[in-house]
């Protein structure tokens, strides 16, 4: 046999034993035999450098460096999910389904890693890239580093797409983390809290070769993509097995919400017998072509929902309650507690959200608290062990002025939460709203973080976010950590977020309770910034979807003369702040007025095409037919009931191609 012969052959074979290994867990061959294998074939590949393979086995075991990882776009958001926490939740998310769904709906049933969510992009069947989740539109590449871990395929079997994402779960098992612990423990060093945040750290560790060490595994769970050849979630999961992942065998397909209610009641129980960390099951409407119908909210698919285990509690002494100031000036009380262990971390603090709560929970310093993490994410304080409390000990009064400027603290009617109304002078919220404008979701602004930020406001550099465009590398050098190339990042970062479209920056400006759905709504309609200042609270309360807490916050900014000299200044720094000529070009007034709902299958564009075709000539898309919905487009395969009910109504009921020419 020929020597490159040979070496394929080699690395085929190991492919193979690396699969029944890693990803069946069932071993042909012992791992000294594993290891000869290796062994020659590293030993081959030195002598014939002529057939170098960067997706060889060999490669596993990492040793590039990634300084900095390159920030990738998302071809496709990775959402989040919505959560639930009891049977009745389940039951109401069924009953919405049915709303939009005629027929039959399965569900598959997954279970919910606790670990950290990677984008696997494969093309002609070889990993061209991972990307972490980021913020759901952009990550991390971190590439180098998810290539050492055994599980993830380099190359992939049988019938594969010729390109498509794949997403799933970076976990580190419980055996392999008791080791890693084990062995930091015997030379001195601290142990690692939980497997979550180590398997989250792996993945941004500089040098990949200490990533190989690392025992972490990938189980996929969702292929993206166009012409992927797959029409429901488990059909994905089938052909994600045969293709080469590691997909977890507990998955799941289900007749009905009671088969689903069965699945996690079992899992509940039996989650502990598991190899890694879990803290849920997510449900899916398995048809890919109902996922499309029930489409998405802002921030997670209609179609999907996560089912949350009961989080762990633990009770321990509140200490001293603090107050911290948010961007918008939101007071928040805090809860500084005796440290406690909890769901495998250290909880040192907790939320008690607002002076209802605490007036609800009766809740004192000094008291015995049962502490919870919601959703085991986020500490909070659930009540009180009135057993345990000092007889002499009094009610709680709340804060009367800002723990950071000393204002006397407002209470909106109707509201919650107390504010500091020293919008300009507080500097957790001068710092607070600057650090908002420059997020991911925001402007973006690369190579300037939430910490060079305050740098920059406790230096006198900066006092809003249009000081940032005055800035001078100069200016930046002598701040702490802060070299030529990092100065000239942040220079160039800036400048390029005049690129931003006006709805990002109209989310970037910080207007309460507008977040980016409102803000994309607003700039759609208005189209300039200038227009929406001009805009009265009527206005505004006419637009759909937009209340009377939405229109008198916006009017309410645009009142505050410091924030309309800092609209005009971002104006004369060339910041976007009206819809381009060009996106206008694609836009018209042609369907305003007119609600649209869509049903079925299409040939010439996508459902999401459709809705955007839809919003962008002023049209409105709804998920249920109802008395004020104007037309019907109805494609291949849509349920009888809709159609009976459009017809019942009155509803227009159109084709795709009718569709097409009212925009002509």
């Amino acid at each position: 046999m020929d020597i490159e012969k040979k070496i394929n052959s080699l690395r085929e074979e190991l492919q193979q034993h690396n699969y029944n290994y890693y990803v069946l867990d069932k071993p042909q061959i012992s791992d000294y035999e594993f290891d000869v294998k290796m062994e020659e074939l590293q030993k081959l590949e030195e002598e014939h450098p002529e057939f170098k393979d960067e997706n060889s086995p060999t490669q596993r075991v990492g040793g590039a460096v990634t300084k900095n990882f390159a920030t990738v776009q998302h071809e496709y958001r990775m959402y989040s999910l919505s959560n639930s926490y009891s049977k009745e939740e389940l039951e109401d998310w069924e009953k919405r389904i049915r709303k939009v769904i005629d027929g039959k709906v399965e569900y598959v049933c997954e279970l919910k890693y606790d670990g950290a969510s990677i984008s696997l992009t494969y093309e002609n069947g070889i990993l061209q890239k991972a990307v972490t989740r980021g913020d759901g539109f952009q990550g991390d590449d971190v590439t180098n580093n998810v290539k050492t871990i055994r599980s993830v395929p380099l190359k992939l079997k049988d019938d594969y797409p010729v390109k498509f994402h794949i997403r799933g779960e970076i976990v580190l098992p419980y055996e392999g983390f008791a080791k890693m612990n084990a062995e930091r423990v015997d030379v001195g060093e601290e142990p690692y809290a939980n497997p979550r945040n180590t398997a989250s750290g792996s993945l941004k560790l500089q040098d990949s070769a200490e990533v190989a060490r690392r025992p972490l595994e990938c189980l996929l769970y969702s292929i993206v993509g166009k012409d992927v050849n797959v029409s429901s979630q488990f059909e994905g999961l089938e052909k994600a097995k045969n293709w080469g992942f590691k997909v977890p065998a507990q998955s799941e397909l289900k007749d009905s919400i009671d088969e689903v209610l069965d699945y996690i009641n079992y899992w509940d129980q039996h989650r502990h017998d598991l190899p890694y960390e879990t803290d849920g099951v997510v449900v899916k409407v398995n048809n890919f072509h109902q996922q499309e119908e029930l489409g998405h909210t802002a921030k997670s698919p209609r179609w999907a929902m996560a089912y949350k285990f009961k989080a762990e509690q633990e009770s321990t002494k509140l200490k001293k309650i603090t107050y911290q100031v948010g961007r918008t000036g939101a007071i928040t009380p805090v809860a500084n507690l005796e440290p406690v262990q909890l769901a495998g971390t250290v909880v040192k603090r907790a939320s008690l959200h607002n002076a209802d709560q605490i007036e609800k929970l009766d809740v004192r310093e000094g008291d015995t608290v049962f502490v919870e993490k919601g959703g085991e994410i986020i500490p909070k304080i659930v009540g009180v062990d009135f057993t345990k409390r000092d007889p002499d000990s009094s009610p709680t009064q709340y804060a009367t002025h800002c723990p950071e400027c000393g204002s006397e603290l407002i209470r909106n009617e109707g509201e919650a939460q107390h504010y500091c109304p020293n919008t300009t002078g507080c500097p957790p919220q001068i710092i607070g709203r600057i650090q908002h404008y420059i997020s991911r979701k925001a402007m973006d602004i690369e190579g300037l973080g939430g910490e060079t930020v305050a740098l920059l406001v406790n230096a006198d550099l900066i006092e809003n976010y249009a000081d940032l465009y005055t800035l001078k590398k100069e200016d930046i050098l002598p701040l702490e950590r802060m070299a030529q190339k990092s100065a000239e990042n942040l220079i160039n970062g800036i400048e390029k977020s005049k690129e931003i479209p006006f709805e990002r920056v109209l989310f970037a400006l910080g207007i309460r309770y507008v977040g980016e759905t409102v803000a994309k709504k607003l700039a759609k309609h208005f189209k300039s910034i200038d227009a929406l200042m001009a805009a009265s609270e009527e206005e505004l309360i006419n637009l759909d979807e937009i209340g009377e807490r939405i229109a008198w916050s916006v009017v309410d900014f645009f009142k505050t003369e410091a924030n309309v000299q800092n609209v005009q200044r971002l104006k004369e720094y060339g910041v976007q702040l009206e819809i381009s000529a060009e996106k206008l070009a694609n836009q018209t007034n042609i369907l305003e007025g007119n609600t649209f709902v869509i049903s079925g299958v299409f040939e010439k564009v996508s459902r999401n095409e459709l809705k955007k075709l839809i919003e962008d000539n002023g049209g409105k898309v709804s998920s249920s037919i109802s008395s004020k919905t104007n037309y019907l487009v109805a494609g291949d395969n849509m349920g009888p009931s809709k159609l009976a009910k459009a017809e019942k109504l009155g509803t227009n009921i159109i084709s795709e191609d009718d569709f097409l020419k009212m925009l002509e």
